[in-house]
């Protein structure tokens, strides 16, 4: 099997991110006992804040991805989904990933804000299944 010349160069950031972003997390992990109710709150504010990235994936799950991304690029990163149902079920997985995401910065935040943090989330991933079934639907129509 031969793998592109640039996947390696890609991969080597990416698992270093990873690790760091695991290690750091950790390390917050272990000081926030120690660290007031002030700055804690501080921290899940600037975590918030914070636009999605790898750095707000858990832990478990960015070691896993370290692992993948360390034995190379999959084969399925190179293949087209080549039918509007492979196309709508790839959108699905990404949506439901974002949701994932989206409900792991809501369980960072204070109690009083993760309910409603929780309810923007699955309101927005309910929107953009609508919208993936949508276009499915316009699509199977022409």
């Amino acid at each position: 099997m031969k793998f592109p010349k640039h996947s390696l160069l890609h991969a080597i950031p990416a698992v270093l991110t990873l690790m760091l972003a695991a290690a750091t997390a950790q390390a917050q992990q272990a000081d926030q006992p120690a660290a007031s109710a002030t700055a804690r709150a501080q921290a899940d504010a600037t975590v918030v804040a914070q636009d999605s990235s790898d750095q707000n994936v858990p832990a478990a799950t960015a070691r896993k991805q370290a692992a993948e991304v360390a034995s190379g690029d999959p084969q399925r990163w190179y293949r087209e989904d080549m039918t509007a149902a492979a196309r709508m079920r790839t959108m699905q997985k990404e949506i439901a990933a974002g949701l994932q995401e989206a409900q792991g910065n809501c369980k960072r935040q204070p109690t009083a804000e993760r309910a409603a943090c929780m309810k923007a989330a699955r309101a927005t991933y309910q929107t953009e299944m609508a919208q993936v079934r949508a276009r499915s639907m316009a699509g199977a129509a022409q």
